[in-house]
Order: C-alpha cells, then structure tokens, then sequence
C-alpha cells in the first residue's frame, strides 16, 4: 500500500513542493552529518563562507556604517552573536572581537569547520543522487533559482541589505 502523503504531494503546487525538497535534503544531511547542528547553524555556517569572500566583506562593513546603532541594533547584535558562539564552542569558528575592517566582530571558519561544510556539500550531492535528480532536473531548478532570485533580491536592496 503506497504511503498516505504520496496522495497528498501529488496533488500539491509547485511552491509547497519546493519545501518539501528542501525539508528532505535537510533532513538528509543532519542524519549523516559527522555533527550534530541545527538547520539554523548550518545555514549560518554556509553564510560565514560565503561572507569571507572579499566583496561580501566590503559590503557588511558598508551596511554597517550605514545602521542606526540604537539599543534596539545593539540587542540584535547581541542576540546574532550569540547564535555565533555556539558554532565557536563547537571548533567551528572564530569570532574576532576585534576586526580591522571596522565592524564590532567577525567571523572564520576553522579547519574544523571548512571540514564540516565539505561533507555538508558532498552530502548534499549524495541526497541529490539518493532522490534522483538528473542533470535536466538540475538545470530546470537552476533557470527557476535564477528566475526567481530577482524577487528576494530586489527585497535585500530596498532594505539596504540590513536585515
């Protein structure tokens, strides 16, 4: 006997199917992660790389210059960093207290941490390959992410990239 939801997800659109995947492929890779981390510090993780490279540091440290430094950003900054610390009690950053590059603290993968997200990457892969996605799967997503990637975007830049 099929499973119940099979019905179900057949008959759902395109956006709640999108959740759908994205939930299995997180789900994939927390299973098999030599780690325990949460949905939340592996994104937060990926992000740390992904604010490393030089035009992302350029432009945290101009939104930066650009943020009202009321009570209310400083609770948030407070309550960010925390999320930060627990990564760093894990091995897998370090936080900077102390940058030069003028924000209040900054953040590096260790080699612990740029292992971790290499075997998030190949687990990933390896949920791609479990589930079936082909390459024309791969490049229907592709042009969708590329479509779509407009809207978030335009978003981003209307609040000037402070979130």
């Amino acid at each position: 006997m099929a499973h119940p939801h099979k019905d179900a997800i057949s008959k759902m659109d395109a956006p709640a199917l999108v959740g759908i995947i994205e939930e299995s492929k997180m789900t994939y890779v927390r299973d098999n992660l030599s780690i325990h981390l949460h949905e939340s510090q592996i994104k937060l993780l990926k992000n740390i790389k992904k604010h490393s490279k030089p035009h992302h540091a350029k432009v945290r440290v101009k939104q930066y210059e650009k943020a009202e430094k009321t009570d209310l950003f400083k609770l948030h900054l407070d309550l960010y960093l925390k999320k930060y610390q627990k990564l760093e009690k894990k091995g897998l950053i370090q936080i900077d207290m102390e940058p030069e590059n003028g924000l209040p603290y900054d953040c590096s993968l260790t080699d612990k941490g740029q292992e971790i997200l290499t075997e998030i990457c190949y687990l990933e892969h390896d949920w791609a390959e479990t589930v079936g996605i082909t390459d024309s799967d791969a490049e229907v997503l592709k042009r969708l992410a590329l479509d779509s990637f407009e809207i978030s975007y335009k978003h981003k830049k209307k609040q000037g990239f402070i979130f």
